[in-house]
């Protein structure tokens, strides 16, 4: 057992590295349904690229879309409306009649004191022949606007009175235009003597009886609707669906696509559920396998360090996330899924090798469950390679955008082109698509932000950072230049040599940049025991032995370092702090020693910067040229030939003392960084070229 806690004590880094892999695939195959792939994909009008293939088993051939979809339309066209009769209007209406009637008779006809019969004959007369004509009325039935419905020309209407359902026509119910003819018709058949007078009175008196049952039509419609068959006919078993080389039409599109339902919704599998889990793990195993022996490979700087390899797991997961809820809902397509945030913060944190290698991979995981794979995994692996080489540093906020803006176009032109190769034709281009990539290229922006995240999560560095420190005004850099304006100016120049010297045998510049403003923000407390600081007339070391001047000289590292956490300085910028004078001597206290007191046994570390040695190209970049620009104020001529021998001189002995045996620098590299520091410097001394005469 005490062997076993030893052996996890000494390889807890490996152990844990593990379970992050275990953890990321387990979590990358379960965000994605258990479900059968269809192995076929195929394109309407293009030859089919398979062998023969027949029908494994008798299964039902599902109605395209369309085909529902008009089936549907036709459905709501032929529905019935339904309109109800309300009874009770009739009786209102006829006794209304006979009090207004009366009443406008007797207006018409006078008081007279004697009894005419003749007219109290007529006045019965012409009531009841009113009466009939409302009868006749409600018969038909009367509706104010007209049932007919010019776009619905085959719909049939059907009259609901009490229990009874009649169909009728259109035309046999009463609007308010023919409800007036049809009065004027009636009492014109009567004959009657003043039978005009009934017209007004029937007319305004008539209230509608049939209204149109809203509620019971949408029943009804809907009732319909859903007895629509979603299939036609059967395939039957070791049916003949297509043949090698055989256009793909619609017809045998459909039956492809019906298969294609039954594969996916597990209804054909002999084999048990699990074997699908299993298969979907060994491919997420590969994947995450394939990733972590390139780290182990070609950076193995980033696989040593757990927090950089839980980042990159990290954001393979959010994106595979992503994606499988876009599969969970019909009515989001796959590309308004912003994958290219994964190569963004590669890119941003890490390097262009990485960041391809790792969208490459995920691409051809999430591939698996696209509809068109092939489409799918080109489309976004093209607009990865263009967010990549787009994505090179993030100096501008407009950066982003110009990214976005690429990113948008190799979706467009990659999707026309497809759509040209599968259709032959720009005619059938789905126009809806543009609206998804401008949905995934704005939803792309949530990098930026996502940056900072993951800055402060995993408490890494990103090109954003390193531009805002950049910026002069910081407080550290702004005391730099108050306190200690000979170490500034320094700084700057340093920066320069050092960032040209990195751009031309490749490196990160914006990085060492930094590196090279705050690697001495550590003189500020003592600012004037550093000759840049100093006034010619008074030199605060002379009235100190050598040692105390070592030790002074050697401190400022120490305290720079200690100035830099206070102000939660990355670690990355640290790391220049630490290194920019390696394990070098400080050679001018050291021999100052030996030439004072050659009897004594000197203790070479007292005059030795503690380390730790660069261990890059950028630390040791800026080794290189902080010595040379602070050697370089010491000639008293700025020629050409002095400024040769002085880079020389001081590179080539930090060579023989093993300052870069840690660092991935080349001879190459070497030689091309002491010809830009030549040029460098001779252009801030303004040296200029002697022409022979």
């Amino acid at each position: 057992m005490r062997k076993l806690f030893i052996y996890i004590s000494n390889r807890h880094e490996d152990i844990f590295k593990f379970f992050l892999i275990v953890a990321a695939v387990f979590l990358i195959s379960r965000l994605f349904p258990s479900q059968i792939r269809y192995q076929y994909e195929y394109d309407i009008g293009s030859p089919w690229n398979y062998s023969d293939l027949y029908a494994p088993f008798d299964f039902t051939l599902q109605k395209s879309k369309d085909s529902i979809e008009a089936e549907r339309r036709f459905m709501a066209r032929h529905a019935p409306a339904y309109y109800r009769v309300n009874e009770s209007v009739k009786g209102i209406v006829t006794a209304k009649f006979v009090t207004e009637f009366k009443s406008e008779w007797n207006r018409i006809t006078g008081e007279l004191p004697e009894v005419n019969p003749n007219r109290m004959i007529l006045e019965q007369e012409l009531t009841d022949a009113g009466k009939k004509i409302i009868d006749l009325i409600y018969q038909r039935g009367y509706q104010s606007t007209p049932l007919s419905d010019e776009d619905l020309p085959a719909r049939e209407f059907v009259l609901v009175k009490g229990n009874q359902m009649i169909s009728i026509d259109p035309d046999q119910i009463l609007d308010e235009v023919r409800m007036e003819e049809f009065v004027q018709n009636e009492i014109e058949k009567t004959g009657l003597a003043q039978v005009e007078i009934l017209e007004p009175v029937i007319v305004s008196l008539i209230q509608p009886d049939v209204e149109y049952d809203a509620a019971l039509t949408q029943r009804e419609l809907q009732e319909r609707l859903r007895q629509i068959s979603l299939t036609r006919g059967m395939v039957m078993k070791n049916e003949l669906i297509v043949s090698k080389d055989e256009p793909v039409t619609s017809e045998i599109a459909q039956k492809l696509k019906s298969l294609k339902q039954l594969y996916e919704n597990n209804r054909v599998s002999d084999s048990p559920a699990y074997f699908i889990d299993v298969g979907r793990i060994v491919v997420a195993t590969l994947c995450i396998l394939m990733l972590m022996i390139f780290l182990a490979t070609l950076r193995k700087d980033i696989f040593a360090d757990n927090v950089k390899v839980l980042l990159i797991l990290s954001m393979i997961v959010f994106i595979s996330f992503l994606y499988s809820q876009s599969l969970k809902y019909s009515f989001i397509n796959i590309y308004l899924v912003p994958v290219c945030i994964l190569p963004i913060i590669m890119r941003v944190f890490f390097d262009m090798r990485l960041a391809l290698f790792t969208h490459i991979i995920t691409m051809l995981f999430l591939g698996m469950y696209a509809q068109n794979r092939f489409d799918f995994v080109f489309m976004q692996i093209l607009a990865g390679m263009v967010t990549i080489f787009s994505f090179s540093h993030i100096r501008r906020r407009a950066q982003l955008f110009y990214s976005i803006g690429l990113i948008f176009l190799s979706y467009i032109i990659s999707w026309t082109a497809l759509s040209v190769v599968h259709t032959g034709s720009l005619r059938e281009l789905n126009l809806e698509m543009a609206g998804w990539f401008s949905g995934n290229v704005m939803l792309t922006l949530f990098a930026y932000p996502l940056i900072y995240i993951i800055e402060k999560v995993f408490r890494l560095t990103s090109d954003v950072s390193l531009m805002e420190m950049t910026d002069l005004n910081t407080p550290l850099l702004r005391d730099l230049s108050v306190k200690a304006p000979g170490t500034f100016q320094h700084s700057l120049q340093v920066a320069n040599l050092a960032e040209s010297a990195i751009y031309e045998i490749g490196g990160n510049t914006l990085l060492v940049r930094v590196g090279a403003l705050y690697h001495d923000i550590g003189k500020m407390d003592m600012p004037l025991y550093f000759i840049e600081n100093q006034n010619p007339l008074i030199n605060p070391h002379d009235d100190l032995s050598f040692e105390e001047s070592a030790a002074i000289i050697i401190s400022h590292v120490i305290k720079g370092v200690e100035k830099a956490k206070k102000h939660k300085v990355p670690d990355l910028i640290i790391d220049f702090i630490r290194t920019h004078h390696g394990t070098s001597m400080v050679q001018y206290f050291y021999h100052s020693y030996l030439k004072n007191y050659p009897e004594k046994i000197v203790d070479e570390n007292t005059f030795r910067y503690p380390g730790p040695l660069p261990f890059s190209k950028e630390t040791a970049v800026l080794m290189m040229a902080d010595s040379v620009e602070a050697a370089s104020r010491s000639l008293l001529n700025h020629d050409a030939d002095k400024i040769t021998r002085l880079i020389e001189e001081i590179i080539d002995n930090q060579i023989r003392n093993q300052q870069f045996v840690n660092s991935d620098i080349t001879f190459k590299d070497v030689t091309i960084i002491k010809k830009v520091f030549r040029k460098m410097l001779m252009s801030m001394y303004h040296v200029r070229v002697e022409y022979p005469h």
